[in-house]
């Protein structure tokens, strides 16, 4: 699902210090920081107008502060050695579930649906979950069912696409949206009716050291949803 990403996840336990040790893994600027500072840090979820859900933080120093608005990207599709245009946006917290809801009606009323997971690090690389064929109206009904999931877990994600047309609309981890398409201009338009400003100069928090937050309450409901989506496992 859409770019590679590099994880950093607040819930560690020993045998993942041990395995990151072993792949060595560049010193994260979060160990220098001391418990007190890193719990504040931590805590702070609002930057201006803009506001976190519980799923990441940014970097201690900073170096992007979390803002609303979309930039046009580009996607490299190695199987068809074509670019595919992309929207990136990030949207404040009150607004984000129903400002993915809403870019999600122009994929058309039947479409395909992939849920992600990268909670369990013992597992080679992610868990993804694939099903087709499903009405809007009831995908949208089931995810309104797990809006807290989607919206506050740093491991889960999930994408819905029309091949037919074909575009793509993601909810990622980050809990940013993306948009891989040939003709993006409705999406624009649903951004812009949400107040979402075009910058294509902005960067995002997947563009800097991040930390991403789950529980084993999120890893049972990821197991929900994919009951409830009528999904068995991985594709």
């Amino acid at each position: 699902m859409g770019f590679l990403k590099e994880f950093f996840n607040n819930v560690f336990t020993e045998e993942d210090a041990a395995r990151q040790a072993e792949t060595a893994m560049p010193e994260s600027g979060f160990e220098s920081v001391s418990e007190s500072d890193l719990e504040a840090h931590l805590g702070i979820s609002r930057y201006g107008d803009f506001v976190l859900t519980d799923a990441v933080r940014p970097s201690y120093d900073l170096d992007v502060v979390p803002s609303a608005g979309y930039r046009h990207d580009r996607y490299r599709d190695e199987q068809s050695r074509q670019d595919v245009p992309v929207l990136m946006a990030a949207v404040t917290r009150d607004e984000l579930f129903e400002t993915f809801i809403e870019l999600m009606e122009p994929l058309g009323q039947v479409v395909d649906v992939v849920i992600e997971s990268s909670h369990n690090y013992s597992r080679a690389g992610r868990q993804e979950c694939y099903r087709e064929h499903i009405d809007m109206p009831i995908l949208q009904s089931i995810l309104y069912d797990f809006e807290d999931l989607l919206v506050n877990d740093g491991c889960t994600g999930v994408a819905v696409l029309n091949p037919g047309l074909p575009q793509e609309v993601q909810f990622d981890e980050h809990k940013l949206l993306l948009v891989y398409g040939a003709d993006l201009s409705q999406y624009e338009r649903v951004l812009d009716r949400n107040a979402v400003p075009c910058r294509d100069d902005m960067r995002f928090i997947t563009e800097a050291e991040h930390v991403h937050s789950t529980n084993e309450e999120y890893i049972q409901q990821f197991e929900e949803l994919k009951m409830r989506l009528g999904m068995d496992g991985d594709f």
